[in-house]
């Protein structure tokens, strides 16, 4: 069951330096569970009913009792401070909207790669569209009582580079998604901090512009 969220004010007035991160993953996965999860306000969800109609064009393997699907996108919110908001977009998981994708993940400032242990596969190409953007992201296995893997078999699986995280997490609970986002803002200000020390290092290591030579007097 999903966890409730809380009532809250509207957003203040001085709010203006919105933040924006997506949770992708594959069919199935939680993410819309934990956009509800984690959002401080009613969220935004464009849920439909499935129908028989999908069938022919919606892997339903290993979520056959999935009943709805979300067909466009997932919104919720998190206020950071007095001037900072966060805000939350969730991805459908079905092939046949991924088109919606690279509209979303324009301005993010990285992701959630959200993954059931059971289905790996079903995440690669979400991995492969944000290394395709140049999008930051975490892995977040999310807990479906499935077989354990190592976190070893699991990077092995997804083909992950060392330094992308990979953290567990239950979609359901508000503290456990809050720590994967936590994870995320954590990894992106360590490669701002790279980033900005690269810059340094560089400029530090560049030669220094030679003086100009004064003309001698004419005599």
């Amino acid at each position: 069951m999903d966890s409730a969220t809380s009532d809250r004010a509207a957003l203040q007035a001085t709010a203006d330096n919105g933040l924006k991160i997506v949770v992708v993953g594959g069919f199935g996965v939680g993410k819309t569970t934990m956009v509800r999860s984690v959002s401080e306000i009613r969220p935004l969800n464009t849920e439909e009913t499935m129908t028989r109609a999908g069938e022919a064009v919606d892997d339903l393997d290993g979520v056959h009792s999935k009943t709805s699907t979300t067909v466009a996108f997932d919104f919720g919110r998190i206020t950071l401070d007095a001037r900072s908001v966060l805000y939350l977009f969730g991805a459908p998981g079905q092939e046949r909207f991924w088109f919606l994708w690279d509209r979303l993940f324009s301005g993010t400032l990285g992701a959630v790669v959200l993954v059931d242990t059971r289905r790996l596969a079903d995440s690669w190409y979400a991995i492969d569209r944000l290394e395709h953007h140049g999008t930051p992201f975490i892995v977040a296995c999310n807990d479906f009582g499935g077989p354990l893997h190592t976190e070893q078999q699991i990077r092995e699986a997804l083909d992950l580079s060392p330094d992308v995280p990979l953290v567990e997490c239950d979609a359901r609970d508000r503290s456990s998604s809050k720590y994967v986002l936590i994870t995320l803002v954590e990894h992106l200000y360590a490669l701002s901090v790279a980033r900005k020390k690269g810059a340094e290092a560089a400029l530090a290591g560049s030669p220094a512009p030679s003086a100009a030579k004064t003309p001698e007097p004419t005599p």
